[in-house]
């Protein structure tokens, strides 16, 4: 897909994913094929050029509180919530030019996909507390759960927005554990397939930093997705 753009703006009103996924679009920059560096004559030419590419990717922020829309799927919320921010544009408070939005679910087979498209909801209302007294007395497999984001995408040249989902599956953990990140983070265990170490050993997400969160996240997954497509290679 050709792409002209020196920019994309996310519309959220949480800071800590903004800056998740600016430090991810300034990590796949870095990931540009070898032969994009082998263009360059010199190494301050290679990071010039890299820097131009990763312009072509630049997220930008506007802070907007759009509804919060209650369905029964996070992709039908996340199209919603994209087509509701584009027609805006009518009543001239709109977003003209390219932009993205994201929705997260958690959700816990042993509660029934429970809170699912209603996890911004029910964290406001109950928080992660909540979810632990819901999961109490229920061991193995009943604390199996998966993370999913949905990002919604929407050119400036047209109003279908395009989507780019992610998940990870892990474990509600026992109790709260890490102070990094925001949400469920603080409960919800990766696998150890996920981390890729091959030691067992399960983290909370609030327990890695940003650097290791953003390569194993449900969020990350589906940001990647977008830059794939946005990538001019």
């Amino acid at each position: 897909m050709p792409w002209s753009k020196k920019a994309v703006i996310f519309i959220t009103t949480n800071s800590q994913k903004v800056k998740e996924l600016q430090a991810l679009a300034e990590d796949y920059a870095a990931e540009l094929p070898s032969q994009l560096q082998s263009q360059s004559q010199s190494q301050s030419q290679s990071q010039s050029q890299s820097r131009r590419l990763n312009d072509g990717i630049t997220i930008l922020h506007i802070n907007y509180d759009y509804p919060e829309l209650q369905l029964d799927e996070i992709d039908a919320v996340a199209r919603a919530s994209a087509k509701y921010i584009r027609e805006q544009e009518s009543a001239g408070i709109g977003i003209r030019d390219s932009f993205f939005i994201e929705d997260s679910g958690l959700y816990i087979p042993a509660l029934n996909g429970f809170p699912g498209p209603y996890s911004a909801f029910i964290f406001r209302t109950i928080g992660n507390e909540g979810i632990l007294r819901l999961m109490s007395g229920k061991k193995g497999d009943e604390r199996k759960a998966t993370f999913k984001t949905v990002i919604a995408f929407c050119e400036s040249a047209q109003r279908s927005p395009v989507l780019f989902a992610g998940t990870v599956n892990g474990n509600i953990a026992e109790k709260i554990r890490g102070s990094s990140g925001f949400g469920y983070d603080p409960i919800f265990e990766v696998e150890s397939t996920d981390t890729g170490t091959g030691t067992g050993k399960r983290k909370t997400l609030a327990e890695m930093s940003m650097e290791e969160k953003n390569t194993v996240s449900h969020r990350s997954r589906a940001f990647r997705k977008l830059l794939d497509y946005l990538s001019p290679l």
